[in-house]
């Protein structure tokens, strides 16, 4: 009897690190959950958003391994971002925070703001005003915010939100030459988002510190349920949310 639950017990054992090893493996060469605990990329992604980020959209480097561990040296079979996708990244101040922003400048590229706009290689980037959007701040206020949407020079096309009084830092800034094998992202809540344009804090991201490209929102919440009551558990939830794209 005792030798029968041995190997029931090893049985069970070799099943949980069969499927850990599994999950692991997913997780490094397919997709990673992450979620959105900021409102820097607002309107795209709010906080409580819960999305699938594909490892493999932009080839792999030792920040797709679990804790960067490194083995593996630059980056492999990599493949360029495109300009306007929703990318994770490493952020370069210390090598282990996640950060999630809109890839904006390509390695080249000269990125300047002047007086709230998106100015691309001396370009000024189109946009056009869609509507006011109510933006939800802590202990219950909000403020109303102007929603726009922006053309980028390929054509893609990205909503950005923003307060109407372009002066601030991040309003006007210095022309930035995107370095090679470097990249400028940018929140889409311009006037709330620590991007490339504070250097001391992100700056130009470099290529081995891109984790994947958000592809889909598979769950969301807004936060207000509470463990010991099931209903609040579905009234949180943000049903128009739930499996949809990341443009």
């Amino acid at each position: 009897m005792a030798s029968k639950n041995s190997e029931g017990f090893f049985d069970f054992l070799k099943t949980i690190i069969y499927a850990v090893a599994i999950a692991l493996v997913v997780r490094t060469v397919a997709f990673e959950p992450f979620n959105i605990p900021s409102k820097s990329m607002l309107p795209t992604l709010e906080v409580g958003d819960y999305l699938f980020v594909s490892k493999y959209s932009y080839g792999y480097s030792r920040h797709s391994l679990p804790f960067s561990i490194p083995l593996i040296p630059g980056r492999i079979l990599a493949t360029e971002p495109e300009r306007g996708d929703v990318a994770v990244f490493k952020t370069p101040s210390d090598n282990r925070t996640d950060f999630i922003k809109r890839i904006i400048g390509l390695p080249g590229d000269k990125i300047q703001m002047k007086q709230g706009r998106l100015n691309i290689n001396g370009n000024l980037v189109p946009r056009k005003r869609i509507e006011n959007y109510t933006e939800t701040l802590d202990h219950g206020r909000s403020r109303s915010v102007t929603r726009y949407e922006e053309t980028l020079p390929n054509g893609r096309k990205l909503p950005t939100l923003e307060v109407q009084l372009d002066q601030g830092d991040l309003d006007n800034t210095r022309i930035f030459t995107v370095p090679k094998n470097h990249y400028f992202v940018m929140g889409d809540n311009r006037d709330n988002s620590q991007d490339s344009r504070v250097i001391s804090q992100v700056g130009f991201v470099p290529r081995e510190n891109l984790v994947g490209r958000a592809e889909i929102l598979f769950f969301s919440t807004n936060g207000s349920s509470v463990w010991w009551n099931p209903i609040s558990w579905w009234t949180a939830l943000r049903g128009n949310r739930v499996f949809s794209l990341i443009k």
